[in-house]
């Protein structure tokens, strides 16, 4: 099993190996808004994850998704100046479910009924500051090659 480190101070996530093997570093954008994990916050939540469910396996780059269906649309620019206000989600998600009972599982923090993905998201928007709403985003060539690694079950560890 890998394991996904996010370090939101540098906004960051590692991928590592069963034996603690660095095998890929990507850079991220966690929330605007900074970590926290009461629902309504859109907060970034903190704590151990695990990765609950991968989807959008076969679709393409740019693919958009709405609760987490995709809508047969590709994101460009046209698509863009269209839905200015939309908060995108690209290519592919990873949808994390916490594992901490009280604090980022059940009642008014759980993750997963939050919503919170490791997503795609438009190569224009600038990673590396947050700016989400809650979700990690990636670069969607970036999230493309972590989806290929992980599992469903991996661990997924958020800190500061």
């Amino acid at each position: 099993m890998s394991r996904i480190e996010i370090d939101l101070g540098i906004q960051s996530a590692r991928l590592f190996a069963d034996d603690d093997e660095l095998l890929a570093q990507y850079l991220i954008s966690s929330a605007r808004n900074g970590a926290g994990e009461r629902n309504g916050s859109f907060c970034t939540p903190r704590g151990l994850h695990i990765i609950r469910a991968k989807i959008g396996s076969g679709q393409p780059l740019n693919a958009v998704f709405v609760r987490r269906r995709p809508t047969g649309e590709i994101y460009d620019a046209d698509l863009a100046a269209q839905h200015p206000a939309r908060d995108w989600i690209l290519t592919r998600i990873l949808w994390l479910s916490g594992c901490e009972v009280g604090f980022n599982r059940l009642g008014d923090v759980d993750t997963m009924r939050r919503y919170i993905y490791i997503h795609g998201t438009p190569d224009s928007v600038v990673l590396g500051k947050p700016g989400s709403i809650g979700c990690i985003r990636m670069h969607n060539n970036d999230l493309l090659d972590l989806f290929e690694r992980v599992n469903v079950g991996d661990q997924v560890v958020i800190h500061e």
